[in-house]
This record gives C-alpha cells, sequence and structure tokens, in this order.
C-alpha cells in the first residue's frame, strides 16, 4: 500500500488541497469535546479509573486522527482515523464485558479476541453502504448489549441503548454521504463525526459511572471500576 497515495473517498473532497474538507476536518473537534467531558466526569468521581482514562485519551486520538486524515487525505494518514477507532471499539467491547457482565480477564479477552475476528471477517468479505460495513459488527454489539443488561442494570443498558440509536443515525450519514453528493455538495460525512462524538461521549459516561461487580436490575445509585 503506498502511504502518500491521495484519498479522496468523501463528496465534500473535490481536489487535493489541505483544506478541501473544511466540515469534515472541523468537526473532529466534536472528539475532543466528548473526551474533555468524559474526563470533567471522571474527576468528579474522585476515585481512579484506569480504563475510562485510557479510553477518554483514545476518544481525544479519534479526534486528532480523523482531523489529519480530512486534512491530508492520504493513505498513511488514514491509518491516524481507522486505527484509533479500532483501539476504542475493541477497548470498549473488553471493558464492558468486564464491568458490566462481570466477566473475568480470561474470557473477555477471549470474547473481545473473538469479535475482532468476526469483525475483521465482515469486512474483508462484504462491501458497500460506502464502507460502513466495516462498522455493523460494532452496532450489532451495541444493540445486543441493553438487551443482555436490561434487567440487571438498567442504567448501562438505557446508555448503550440510547449510543446504539444515535450510532445508527450516524451510520445512515455516512452511508448517503457520496449518494447525495448531486443535491447537497459538502455532503453529510461531517454529520458522522459530530453524531459519533455523542455516541463517544454516552459510553463513557456510561462506563464512568456504571458498576456491576454484583448485578443490580437498577443499578442507578452504584459506582465501581473495572
Amino acid at each position: 500500500m503506498d502511504l502518500g497515495e491521495a484519498v479522496r473517498d468523501y463528496c465534500e473532497r473535490l481536489d487535493g488541497g489541505l483544506w478541501s474538507e473544511p466540515l469534515n476536518a472541523v468537526t473532529n473537534a466534536g472528539f475532543l469535546v466528548a473526551a474533555a467531558a468524559a474526563l470533567a466526569l471522571l474527576r468528579r468521581q474522585r476515585q481512579r479509573d484506569p480504563a475510562a482514562l485510557a479510553l477518554i485519551a483514545v476518544t481525544a486520538s479519534v479526534g486528532v486522527g480523523s482531523f489529519l486524515f480530512h486534512t491530508l487525505a492520504t493513505r498513511g494518514a488514514m491509518l491516524l482515523d481507522v486505527i484509533p477507532i479500532a483501539i476504542f471499539i475493541y477497548g470498549f467491547f473488553l471493558l464492558a464485558l468486564r464491568r458490566l457482565f462481570g466477566l473475568g480477564a480470561a474470557a473477555s479477552v477471549l470474547l473481545t479476541a473473538l469479535f475482532a475476528l468476526a469483525s475483521f471477517g465482515v469486512d474483508a468479505n462484504f462491501h458497500g453502504l460506502n464502507g460502513s460495513v466495516a462498522y455493523l459488527s460494532a452496532l450489532a454489539a451495541l444493540v445486543t448489549f441493553p438487551t443482555l443488561l436490561w434487567r440487571r442494570n438498567r442504567f448501562a443498558a438505557r446508555g448503550l441503548a440510547m449510543a446504539a440509536g444515535v450510532f445508527t443515525i450516524s451510520l445512515l450519514f455516512r452511508s448517503f454521504d457520496r449518494a447525495i453528493c448531486p443535491a447537497f455538495p459538502v455532503g453529510t460525512h461531517f454529520l458522522w463525526h459530530l453524531l459519533n462524538a455523542c455516541v463517544l461521549w454516552l459510553l463513557l459516561r456510561t462506563a464512568i459511572l456504571s458498576a456491576l461487580r454484583q448485578p443490580q436490575p437498577e443499578g442507578e445509585g452504584a459506582h465501581s471500576r473495572m
């Protein structure tokens, strides 16, 4: 793969200029806002939470990496975009298994590895939706988790369900970006950024405030760490 190869996958980009995707570039600030809000929430808990702190740092790196991709627009810069996103997806999946479902470390790592393999398989064998197929596995997990959690931790289930709803809408905007170019030249990818920032905030908030060391049907007032 030529890391310097130009990438023009989005409706807004018409040429190779640094600022040819202004909306796609600046809306990555949403991830920095989400990370800052989550950090402020974490500090208010007055408890150590290295796992949540790591995901907050990854969220900030998603914003920085995506900004670089939508300005430099090269294959190499794309890696700075997709790698932090993948780290967040699998990192949150692992954290959810440990913190929300109370699974042991070995089982959580094994299930996360299987989820990663399944995700790669879907991405490699199915195409379409303007590249959004790669995120369908993450959506499936976001839909499944709150269903399984509903009776034991309503707070976590509601947070994850809200994230799943927003993520579904954001995927639609990502998928329609190029198709809508003739009618809306700036495209809809920037809405994917803004809505995904909300998704990450909802997931971080749920992770920080949720505790399932012991099953609690409502779980509203408990706080613990992985």
